[in-house]
């Protein structure tokens, strides 16, 4: 399958964290970063997952930076197994320390995982390719009308959070959800090296 081959080309990136290759995955919200970080989590036997959405919270929906920084940058970037608070949306609090550790692969997945600070300790940025309003669209139907107004409020923030600090440009592969599986192309941020497009599905039939 191969999703397989994509981990095996992220296993062979050099480590940009301590020891760790610090994958982000960014995209719109609704664009379906979570489902495909935990696909590709699997396909790297395991992989840790740190989710922004357990980093944010409603005060600081983009804010996080340096919370992110000193409770996991910091420490993996040392080797060592980093520990993080997750918020709880509903209880609007954040709940007791979760451990991430130092591991080979560490994904990042959430708006803003391309960030301009972050990127220096990324070994590789992921874009979900779906435009923002279809995005947004799914988004709203997962959550439902009880999140109406707190879509309303993100989406404006997300916004000004790419006027001012775009991942895209800087993107690596292009990920785009088909029916049958995942195509991945070179992104606007790929190397020359890394300049042939590859189809990701997960059937039989899938090419790299």
């Amino acid at each position: 399958m191969a999703i397989h081959d994509l981990a095996a080309r992220l296993r062979g990136l050099p480590p940009s964290l301590g020891p760790v290759r610090l994958i982000g995955v960014d995209g719109h919200a609704g664009s379906g970063k979570s489902t495909f970080a935990g696909r590709l989590a699997r396909a790297l036997d395991g992989a840790p997952v740190l989710h922004l959405d357990d980093i944010a919270s409603h005060e600081q929906l983009f804010a996080w930076t340096g919370r992110l920084m000193s409770e996991v940058i910091g420490p993996l970037a040392r080797g060592e197994r980093a520990h993080f608070t997750p918020y709880d949306w509903r209880a609007r609090a954040f709940g007791m320390p979760r451990p991430l550790p130092a591991a080979p692969v560490v994904l990042i997945e959430g708006v803003g995982a391309g960030r301009r600070a972050l990127r220096p300790h990324l070994a590789g940025l992921l874009w979900m390719e779906l435009p923002q309003e279809e995005s947004w669209a799914r988004g709203r139907r997962r959550d439902g009308v009880e999140q109406r107004e707190f879509w309303d409020g993100w989406i404006a923030a997300e916004r000004a959070h790419f006027a001012a600090d775009p991942s895209r440009p800087h993107a690596d592969l292009l990920v785009l959800q088909r029916q049958e599986g995942y195509e991945v192309l070179p992104g606007p941020g790929a190397t020359p090296a890394a300049g042939q497009g590859v189809t990701l599905s997960e059937g039989p039939s899938s090419m790299w």
